[in-house]
């Protein structure tokens, strides 16, 4: 059977209709969600458990809710979730890697703290609807570049404007610390001889390049504290950073960054968060000790070190866990690999983090890092009606996401993926 254009066209408008329509319907009222598995994160997990849900946010979540609902939504063998958050990410800042125009993730400058990472949001980004197919509601878009790179915000993944999207700003000012190794190659090996330094002007480089970092500080807390008549936009941006009162996520990958990081931020007071973290399972009972949370990003990533075996990375959020620090997985940052971030807490879960554990990497634990855990996170009443349906565990690559709710309203779940499939699955027949 053969289709033209006009006709598929129509087709799309009209399927695009009906899903407003049926969208529509479950926002008037009180509406109730059954399903054989509710997964609450912050506590037991009710099979089979109902949610009601009424202005947007969560009114009750128990076995068997007494309250009458408006409407009634039964999802049979399915399973409910809170929505999932991806921290320190850049999604919406980047569309394709390759096309510079299409990448706004670094400003111009090693100190630019008054950068706003959410305000270059893309809400029409094909990676977005991709995301949100795989459970994810919310992320922390994370500027990039320089040494202190900017400010970092929590963002929902449906919105039309930016401003509907950003649901905390600031969240975080993020710091990307020097790089502490030194290079011992001979200058008679090195590839650029041009450019070989020796073992002493390298330990100076890097020296100077913390101590650039310190005073940037230092002049930020003074300048807090004198609360001048004249506001500059760059202090002013790093006053609730200087004076402990939001959260410092600084990205160390390498053991002696991080330990250097830790020294740094507690002595003055910061409330640090250790992003990326390769190496952080090395420092656990430290990051455990001076309760500094950590966004792990390297679950995939291979050893680096010939002594170490092959599932270091995999086994280090359980490490970090079971020493008592409070583990936020997330994926590769690129936008692209958003969508795998389930699979990188299953891999953790196959290498020692309990079940339980590893979904509240994806879900509460971010929630509690970047100060949004009282709206986001669980499924708890009071919080925002946040949550999606799956045929089964989230973080089983064999399920699927059936349905999302971001705060009460039914978002789709079509992407540029599902819109190739059924592109070519309608072609027409020879």
């Amino acid at each position: 059977m053969k289709y033209s254009a006009v006709t598929l066209q129509c087709s799309v408008w009209l399927a695009a209709a009906l899903s407003l329509i049926s969208t529509v319907s479950l926002q008037a009222g009180t509406l109730l969600l059954k399903a054989a598995h509710v997964h609450t994160v912050s506590g037991p997990t009710l099979s089979p458990g109902q949610v009601l849900v009424h202005d947007g946010r969560i009114a009750e979540v128990a076995k068997s809710v007494s309250a009458k609902a408006d409407q009634t939504l039964d999802l049979g063998a399915q399973h409910l979730y809170p929505g999932l958050i991806a921290a320190s990410v850049e999604l919406g800042l980047v569309e394709i890697d390759g096309v510079r125009a299409t990448v706004d993730t670094t400003e111009v400058g090693e100190f630019t703290p008054d950068v706003r990472a959410w305000i270059a949001i893309n809400p029409d980004s094909e990676q977005i609807p991709v995301a949100r197919a795989n459970g994810i509601t919310h992320a922390e878009v994370a500027p990039q570049g320089g040494v202190v790179a900017g400010q970092s915000g929590v963002f929902a993944l449906a919105g039309w404007t930016w401003e509907d999207m950003v649901i905390k700003r600031p969240a975080a000012l993020h710091v990307y610390w020097p790089g502490m190794e030194l290079d011992t190659t001979p200058r008679e090996l090195a590839r650029d001889k041009s450019k070989w330094k020796s073992l002493d002007d390298q330990a100076k480089d890097r020296d100077r390049r913390l101590k650039a970092l310190d005073d940037f500080f230092e002049e930020a807390r003074a300048y807090a504290k004198a609360r001048p008549k004249s506001p500059v936009p760059a202090w002013e941006a790093m006053r609730p950073f200087v004076l402990g009162e939001a959260p410092v996520i600084v990205h160390a990958n390498e053991i002696r960054q991080i330990r250097a990081a830790v020294a740094w931020g507690t002595t003055r007071g910061y409330r640090l968060v250790i992003a990326e973290a390769r190496d952080a399972w090395m420092a656990a009972p430290l990051l455990a000790e001076k309760k500094i949370p950590v966004i792990y990003e390297a679950v995939f990533k291979l050893p680096v070190r010939q002594v170490n075996p092959y599932d270091v990375h995999f086994k280090a959020p359980s490490v970090l866990q079971q020493a008592g620090v409070l583990v936020a997985i997330t994926s590769d940052s690129r936008a692209s690999n958003l969508r795998n971030l389930p699979y990188n807490a299953a891999q953790a879960m196959a290498f020692g983090l309990a079940p339980a554990e590893a979904l509240k990497t994806i879900t509460l634990n971010p929630a509690q890092i970047l100060g949004v855990a009282d709206r986001l996170g669980s499924l708890e009443p009071g919080k925002q009606a946040t949550l999606f349906a799956a045929t089964g565990d989230i973080l089983d690559i064999r399920s699927q996401v059936k349905r999302m709710w971001i705060a009460g309203r039914e978002v789709s779940l079509e992407s540029r993926h599902t819109r190739l499939y059924e592109k070519y699955r309608n072609r027409p027949k020879p």
